[in-house]
């Protein structure tokens, strides 16, 4: 028997069959349409799991389940909220359920289903207590115990991306200030270069981008760091330093066995990774005890779908 595991972005809809060793043995993908109805969601995944389906030559009856990651939350009363794609309390599950009955579905908030994935067979296998970070155009992210999700009494918990760190310059997508997510994120590294560019900083970055500042990003300011560039060093800096923050905060609480950096930012991990586990210790409370091993996301972009067909 095979799972399907499917990966709703905010603009590709990712799916693939995966056995029960992780493996996926077939994929397919589509972009979204700017009609991101539950009902044309739906429909897509129709057309995606019979391609699947015709790939493998096999038919619905080899499914075990389908589990599904989405860019929000499954609410206890089973309704979706993804503002990201203009749910407000849908019924998602229900009819995905009336459209296709003979399957078995499963729901859960994309960036906890990477860290399932990455849980039960990548970075965080075979340890107690997981926690992973998926950062890229903002911050998620997952706390698995014993290789089940852990998201709180009410299923909207594991928002780790949304842990206060700090005061900031602008305020997060969610209305607080100083999130993690403000300073972390791909999203925030840019926003920070270009805020300093505005008011005056030097740096080799404007070159780069020939002056269009909206041709800035995470990946050109990690390029520039490689050259030493003083603003982009500092970016990094303040970067490892509110990550370090954060992840003290998840260490003083839970003491995992491991923390995962996954998502975009992670390819320049090269970088970063080798400071964070002594920033870390700076902001925990027994300073002098070992405590988790911090490592790179193992499966990259398919933990979302490998997470999620583990559902």
């Amino acid at each position: 028997m095979y799972n399907l595991g499917i990966d709703i972005g905010g603009t590709n809809l990712r799916a693939g069959i995966v056995d029960t060793n992780g493996k996926i043995l077939a994929r397919s993908s589509k972009k979204l349409d700017e009609n991101k109805s539950v009902e044309k969601m739906i429909y897509d995944i129709e057309i995606l799991l019979s391609v699947l389906l015709k790939n493998l030559n096999i038919s619905n009856c080899n499914l075990n389940s389908i589990g599904v990651g989405i860019p929000g939350i499954v609410k206890k009363n089973g309704l979706v909220k993804c503002i990201n794609l203009g749910w407000n309390d849908s019924d998602f599950i229900g009819k995905l359920k009336e459209k296709m009955p003979l399957h078995n579905f499963k729901v859960e908030n994309d960036a906890t289903a990477a860290a399932l994935g990455e849980a039960k067979f990548g970075s965080m296998a075979n340890k107690s207590v997981a926690v992973m970070y998926t950062i890229g155009t903002g911050v998620g992210g997952g706390i698995i115990v014993d290789q089940k999700i852990c998201s709180g009494s009410h299923n909207i918990g594991s928002e780790i991306g949304h842990i206060v760190v700090g005061d900031n310059f602008y305020n997060c997508n969610c209305g607080n200030n100083g999130c993690l997510e403000t300073f972390c994120s791909a999203t925030a590294i840019t926003n920070y270069v270009k805020n300093c560019i505005k008011n005056g900083y030097n740096t080799s970055i404007y070159d780069i981008v020939d002056g269009d500042l909206s041709k800035i990003n995470a990946e050109i300011v990690f390029t520039a760091y490689r050259i030493n560039d003083e603003l982009a060093v500092n970016a990094v800096k303040r970067f490892i330093k509110y990550l370090s923050i954060g992840i003290a905060g998840i260490v003083n609480i839970l003491d995992p066995d491991v923390v995962s950096i996954g998502g975009g930012v992670s390819k320049s991990s090269d970088i970063f990774l080798p400071f964070l586990k002594e920033e870390v210790r700076k902001y925990i409370i027994y300073k002098d005890e070992e405590f988790c091993d911090i490592v790179c996301a193992a499966l990259g972009s398919d933990a979302g779908i490998i997470g999620a067909a583990s559902l």
